[in-house]
């Protein structure tokens, strides 16, 4: 964009704007903000940084002469993640401090009475040369800064970093009061998102604890599926959904009775029967929503239960007849329950119940599905590692099932 005429500059920034306003995922819109910064101002590299309380937290960067040279994921790794203060003691803190752009012509030529200096550690460690860079505020609606954005090296017609021109500037923070009202918008919906997530795993833990499980079951059980529909190549859409579904597939316990739901010993047939349609009750309470995630939840607590060689239950459905989000529910719930303590059991060892999951390929579960899982089971052990059940879980468990379970008992009497 950066060699148009101003009028054809603005107008392609009214496009970039609408299009950030759709954007609802924050990941993705840091993303885009920074990819079409660079664009606007013809620059080489672009770094966010959003405000956390008194700090700027870095987020992303971009550098697309580095990313050639190296690859992303190694020119990444050379980015040092930052919390900076607010405050004069750097550019990106300045500029939030004043809710003012900084236009630098030559990071190696600073005035001697700047309170910040260049840090040439990383042009030294990668062989890059920083020359020029614009530093502008992201404003919210209240004119509060959000975040700073950064671009870096402004290249002339030749590929050659020159300064940044006082249209750049211009364009620059103009597109950044609009960043700044989209990040606050993707920041509420996503906070949003947080509270709905957190009342699903509270309501669903209801369930689980009349089955005396943790609450933290629910959560393994819904990071492993998200994981899993992740490595699938899902969409970020897709796996957020199931991930949010996850919760909610053994909800249908409810409406179990406890005389069987805590029945130390083996169940008759008739009692498995009644066990068994916990599938159909979720799918019944969940039914009939047009919110997809509550419509998924209501197909993923029918099918979870299905088996890919067709011995599951309600239906008996087999292979790709059992829905995705089912199948995938399938190996994260077997995976937490065997590997998990039980207020009546132990876990598991590890290699048995990966043996497990080896074995069942093709009988009970998907197999690609299995093998998606075990392709990613360090980040398995790190879900497992951040949601570990305490001695105070299986208390509060225990006494909930019981109080829950006597609650029973009074009412029947």
């Amino acid at each position: 964009m950066r060699g148009l005429p101003l009028h054809e500059k603005l107008a392609g920034l009214v496009r970039i704007g609408i299009a950030l306003y759709s954007v609802r995922d924050l990941d993705e819109l840091l993303e885009m903000i920074v990819e079409e910064a660079m664009d606007i101002c013809g620059a080489e590299g672009g770094t966010l940084y959003l405000v956390r309380d008194s700090l700027l937290e870095f987020h992303i960067t971009r550098n697309r002469r580095l990313e050639k040279a190296m690859g992303r994921e190694r020119m990444s790794d050379f980015f040092e993640k930052l919390v900076i203060p607010i405050s004069t003691t750097s550019m990106a803190g300045t500029c939030a401090l004043t809710g003012k752009p900084m236009n630098i012509p030559d990071l190696y030529a600073l005035p001697a009475d700047f309170p910040f200096r260049h840090n040439p550690e990383l042009d030294r460690r990668t062989g890059y040369r920083s020359v020029s860079q614009l530093t502008v505020p992201m404003q919210g609606r209240s004119g509060e800064c959000v975040g700073v954005l950064q671009i870096l090296n402004a290249l002339d017609e030749n590929g050659q970093p020159v300064a940044f021109v006082p249209d750049d500037e211009m364009l620059l923070s103009a597109f950044a009061a609009q960043a700044g009202v989209s990040i606050q918008n993707a920041q509420l919906d996503e906070k949003l998102r947080r509270s709905h997530q957190e009342t699903l795993f509270r309501l669903s833990g209801a369930a689980e604890y009349r089955d005396k499980e943790t609450s933290n079951h629910i959560r393994r059980m819904s990071h492993y599926a998200r994981l899993i529909a992740a490595g699938m190549g899902l969409s970020r859409l897709e796996v957020a959904n199931i991930y949010h579904a996850a919760p909610m597939h053994d909800v249908g316990k409810i409406g179990i009775p406890d005389r069987i739901l805590h029945k130390p010993g083996p169940l008759t047939a008739d009692e498995r029967t009644v066990m068994e349609s916990h599938c159909l009750i979720g799918a019944r309470i969940l039914e009939g929503s047009d919110v997809p995630v509550v419509h998924q939840a209501s197909v993923l607590a029918l099918t979870h239960h299905e088996k890919w060689d067709g011995t599951g239950y309600p239906q008996k459905l087999s292979g790709r007849r059992i829905p995705l989000e089912g199948r995938i529910a399938a190996v994260a719930d077997v995976f937490d329950a065997l590997s998990s303590r039980r207020c009546y059991k132990e876990a598991w060892p590890e290699d048995k119940v990966l043996e497990y999951l080896t074995d069942q390929k093709g009988k009970h579960f998907d197999p690609d599905l299995v093998d998606c899982f075990l392709g990613q089971f360090d980040e398995v052990r790190r879900i497992q590692a951040t949601h570990q059940d305490t001695e105070e879980d299986f208390k509060k468990s225990e006494a909930l099932s019981s109080h829950l379970s006597q609650d029973g008992v009074d009412q029947a009497a």
